[in-house]
């Protein structure tokens, strides 16, 4: 089975943080958003994957190559010079897919049994089949209306909650047949909600909804990326933490940290790790590969992205350091996301 995975977009609502890496790239527990959903479709039986990359795309093909293995998975990275949309970008690689495939937006964090979507699609015999979860405001999604037998019958796009058809959003997450490609025009900018479904519903093709209760976010603001953190520490969303579990603690093998060191909550210490005398760390908080904290520094419910250093005796609540940021000894910050200025 083959997959396509959007990852070029901009991902302006989580800014900054994506003036400095995309959106894909952000880490969750310790490993980029991407990663998570390389594995989640090597997990369901996909053998080989593509990955359009548009926007800072030289951090995603600087980690992974232009080719990569995960899992026995062949993952193809292809740029894209112009954005092109969401299904324009699956168009211009048309001729790789053959037969059914699914489709993951590259910002998601979902444990989704993708198996279970491919064999509802196909029972219901559809061209097209949408992952559905049922959200309390529907104004940040596009949602979908069904009838009984689960076929789309009608689809908004953020609407209001007294306007809504219904509270099922659209996590970008479909299983397809290739002769959906042939509704997809050449060379222009197509969305797959905006422009593609509408263009199947009123061809009176066949589009169905898959509900499931499966954790899904999109995480497109600061709020909900911490909000994935936490869920990923809770176990909430079902993924693969990164190092050796102790209690509530996941360290790497060459994470180190200082007897003294206060760790209490969960907390995930990543390669390379250096964590000094007098350290507290607490709450959710995730330090990246490579990061510094220096003697008596504290961190509440923070996420560290690689290469970050916290300075002597430094204070840091619920904060986002991004790659490689600096805390000056004894700064105290809470909230916030922090990036360095890009030349």
């Amino acid at each position: 089975m083959k997959a396509m995975v959007l990852a070029a977009g901009k991902g302006t609502r989580l800014f900054p943080l994506t003036g400095v890496i995309p959106k894909p790239m952000a880490p969750v527990v310790g490993k980029p958003i991407l990663q998570h959903i390389f594995e989640l479709l090597a997990t369901a039986g996909v053998d080989e994957a593509y990955v359009n990359v548009h926007h800072l795309a030289d951090a995603i093909l600087g980690y992974y190559g232009e080719m990569s293995r995960v899992d026995g998975m062949t993952v193809n990275f292809t740029r894209e010079s112009e954005l092109m949309g969401t299904a324009g970008g699956i168009k211009r690689i048309a001729d790789r897919f053959d037969e059914t495939f699914v489709v993951v937006m590259g910002d998601a964090l979902t444990d989704v049994d993708l198996r279970d979507v491919i064999a509802f699609h196909k029972e219901r015999g559809a061209l097209a089949t949408l992952a559905l979860v049922r959200v309390a405001d529907t104004s940040r999604y596009g949602v979908a209306e069904l009838d009984v037998e689960s076929n789309v019958l009608n689809f908004q796009e953020k609407p209001k909650a007294q306007e809504a058809v219904s509270n099922l959003a659209n996590t970008g997450i479909y299983a397809l047949e290739p002769e959906v490609l042939e509704y997809i025009p050449e060379g222009v900018f197509f969305d797959f909600a905006k422009d593609l479904f509408p263009r199947l519903l009123e061809a009176e093709e066949k589009v169905v909804g898959y509900e499931d209760g499966f954790y899904w976010s999109d995480i497109g603001t600061l709020e909900s990326y911490r909000r994935a953190q936490t869920d990923a520490l809770s176990g909430k969303v079902q993924v693969r933490i990164p190092g050796e579990r102790w209690g509530e603690l996941w360290v790497d093998r060459t994470a180190r940290f200082h007897p003294t060191a206060s760790l209490e909550g969960s907390i995930v210490l990543s390669e390379n790790a250096i964590i000094e005398r007098g350290v507290a760390l607490t709450g959710d908080t995730t330090v990246g590969s490579g990061c510094w904290i220096r003697p008596g520094a504290t961190i509440k419910r923070s996420i560290l992205f690689p290469g970050s250093w916290v300075g002597d005796g430094a204070y840091l609540e619920d904060c986002i350091l991004g790659p490689c940021y600096h805390i000056r000894p004894g700064e105290q910050i809470r909230g916030g996301a922090l990036v360095r200025a890009v030349n």
